[in-house]
């Protein structure tokens, strides 16, 4: 009997095994924590109102639509950057260089806006990601670089690159606002606003119900005023989960992540789909950096990724490489990051409080699973934020900037423990090898 075997199942792939599903949160399960998590907000809107007297409505911050609109709009760069590792590393190599990737995207994507128009820009912008990606594709993949010393090389090199670019090609239009650090300004992308059910969301959240206005805070946010490509990378979100664990193309794919070996001896290119793992990868983060430049900022600007390609991987290991998990997790960063900027140390002292109900909450479910030690450190580490809270009024403002960042170390730290990444990630591999 001759032919090339079929694959059907992922060598070593735990959905395919069973023996990581059991640790995936089922639909129920989701609902459960996502119910949780906004009684706990309100609950936690209620306490900072009642001590702030009315005197600071800049409490109600914590599910005001505003502020669900603002992390929605911070969350999409993060996951966008968190969608380009999870290509990678479900392909077996890792992607430092998002951020990198990031920065070519918010450079082209600018730079072909402000020649042409946003939507040239979204397309420029990913294929200079991609471009990035391609570059970290060939040094892996052809010429086993180290996943990490490529990655890093690729940010620098961007950076350099879009400095050198931007002086080359935005300080001579200085007389429309150009300069060596950003580009002129660029046109808005669509935005869009369900009508009726906005206005009646805006409504419900001006009387201040407990948990009624906070739901229709929360709603209001996600459907007023929300970008084309907010929209387009819900999509992506969607079909990255359809490509890689509902089509044969994703089982392969994902095979090279896991057995690259086993994979190449069940007739599938190794090389080829890491190629387009990787380059689809810097695609993604691409589109991520056009978003900070065409829908954040409508320009350029020098630093204006800020990490947020490192955040972006946080929140992919966060989300245990799974497309739902990492939406989740970029989803948090985004809310961090959207409090600090908008309301600064009195809002985020309120989040003190949230993380410390959070952290009690852990505690019991730990005790539960009779984890006793763990408990206690959850209880300990709770019990001190609340007196730091109850201490204070408000957060210093060198914390207030720093905080999307001490968010994700907590969160990282919290999560470690369940993680399962692709079990040939980071690991070098050369066509033939298993022969």
């Amino acid at each position: 009997m001759s032919g090339t075997p079929v694959l059907t199942k992922t060598p070593a792939d735990p959905e395919g095994s069973g023996g990581a599903s059991r640790g995936r949160l089922s639909f129920a399960k989701v609902l459960l924590i996502i119910a949780g998590a906004l009684l706990t907000l309100s609950v936690v809107r209620e306490i900072v109102d009642q001590v702030a007297s009315g005197q600071a409505p800049a409490f109600r911050d914590i599910t005001s639509s505003g502020q669900i609109a603002a992390g929605l709009s911070m969350a999409v760069p993060i996951g966008l950057a968190g969608l380009g590792g999870l290509w990678a590393e479900r392909a077996g190599v890792v992607n430092i260089g998002l951020e990198g990737m990031m920065i070519l995207g918010t450079f082209f994507g600018a730079w072909a806006g402000y020649q042409s128009n946003p939507w040239l820009g979204v397309l420029a912008g990913a294929l200079g990601g991609a471009a990035g990606g391609l570059v970290h594709a060939v040094a892996t993949v052809t010429f086993g670089v180290d996943h990490i010393i490529s990655g890093v090389a690729i940010n620098i090199l961007a950076l350099g690159a879009t400095t050198y670019l931007a002086k080359r090609w935005f300080e001579p239009l200085s007389d429309q606002g150009g300069s060596p650090k950003q580009s002129p300004q660029v046109d808005d992308i669509q935005q869009f606003t369900v009508p009726g059910l906005a206005d009646w969301l805006l409504d419900l959240e001006k009387h201040h119900w407990f948990l009624v206005s906070d739901l229709a805070g929360i709603l209001g946010g996600l459907v007023t005023d929300i970008s084309a490509l907010t929209i387009v990378a819900v999509v992506l979100f969607v079909g990255t989960f359809f490509v890689l664990w509902k089509t044969s193309f994703g089982l392969r794919l994902r095979s090279c992540g896991e057995n690259p070996v086993a994979a190449e001896s069940l007739g599938v290119n190794v090389y080829l789909y890491k190629y387009v793992a990787v380059v689809t990868s810097g695609a993604l983060a691409g589109l991520g950096g056009v978003f900070l430049a065409l829908v954040r900022s409508h320009i350029y600007n020098e630093g204006q990724t800020g990490g947020r390609g490192y955040i972006g991987l946080a929140a992919m290991l966060f989300g245990n490489w799974r497309p739902g998990g990492l939406a989740m997790g970029a989803g948090l960063f985004g809310y961090s990051d959207a409090l600090q900027l908008r309301s600064g140390g009195a809002t985020v002292h309120a989040l003190i409080l949230l993380v410390a109900l959070g952290l009690l909450a852990l505690a019991v479910w730990r005790l539960t699973r009779k984890q006793h030690i763990a408990a206690t450190l959850s209880g300990l580490a709770a019990a001190l934020l609340i007196v730091w809270y109850a201490m204070t009024d408000s957060v210093p403002n060198e914390l207030v900037g720093a905080t999307p960042y001490i968010v994700t170390l907590l969160v990282m730290a919290l999560a470690a423990q369940r993680l399962r990444m692709p079990k040939a990630n980071n690991k070098p591999y050369r066509r033939g090898q298993g022969t």
